[in-house]
């Protein structure tokens, strides 16, 4: 009998009981969109038929997710292994896929609620957001995006022995990539040479996707590519993150 629904269970729960970290993983994505959206408005972008806040929008989700899920794998992983629980774990027959695949499956559904409800805020009167009818394709995009950074939260989460690295290591990765993708600064704003940069960012693939998806800009054949990417990323990352798993500080 498979422990995976069980797992699944008391990730939800431990997630669940810590109501400052739910609070924050919805909240924090909806200060940036005030922030931006009393910025840039919801003005015209001129000849592109969007206004500044649906192009600013899937930027700042796709930070919000990949925050969420980096973060969201990370910080458990080294707490359960300094609590002697991933030993415990282990002792079951439950194997490492199935205790990756149950964090994985918690985080998309924090990250699809996240979704929900970030663009039905952004969709009321003061920010106007217009979601385009290409919106399901989004849906791919979450999935993968989320799943790639769930691969990258293992590898922090298997690296940092304290609270302290694991922020640390978390936060040197996903902030500057925030800047650097494109997600918070558009990339028109940038030198050729760094605006190049961004392609070796895995958040700017989300934010390529979410463009595409909700805003209807850009191209079909970037969204593909954008698909194509994450779902190696994914892989690799994951992989990565189940050959390195430490099971206790010991190893």
């Amino acid at each position: 009998m498979t422990a995976y629904p069980a797992l699944v269970r008391s990730s939800y729960k431990t997630y669940t009981r810590d109501r400052v970290t739910v609070f924050f993983t919805f909240a924090f994505p909806l200060m940036f969109l005030v922030i931006f959206g009393l910025i840039y408005g919801n003005d015209e972008v001129a000849g592109t038929g969007n206004s500044y806040i649906d192009l600013i929008a899937p930027g700042i989700l796709a930070w919000g997710l990949a925050h969420a899920a980096a973060f969201g794998v990370a910080f458990p992983v080294m707490q359960w292994r300094r609590d002697d629980l991933l030993r415990m774990i282990r002792l079951t027959p439950a194997p490492l896929s199935e205790v990756v695949l149950s964090r994985l499956t918690m985080v998309v559904g924090v990250g699809l609620a996240q979704v929900v409800l970030f663009v039905g805020v952004a969709m009321l009167p003061p920010f106007g957001m217009t979601i385009s009818s290409r919106w399901p394709l989004a849906i791919p995009v979450l999935v993968l995006g989320i799943g790639a950074f769930v691969g990258l939260g293992l590898i922090i989460g298997t690296i940092g022995r304290s609270p302290e690295s694991v922020s640390g290591i978390g936060t040197c990765i996903v902030v500057p990539m925030a800047f650097l993708s494109g997600a918070l600064i558009p990339l028109e704003l940038f030198p050729d040479w760094l605006a190049g940069v961004s392609y070796a960012m895995p958040m700017r693939y989300i934010l390529d996707g979410l463009v595409y998806a909700l805003a209807g800009a850009g191209e079909a054949g970037d969204y593909w590519i954008s698909l194509g990417v994450l779902v190696v990323l994914m892989a690799l990352f994951n992989a990565i993150g189940m050959r390195i798993f430490r099971w206790s500080d010991d190893q």
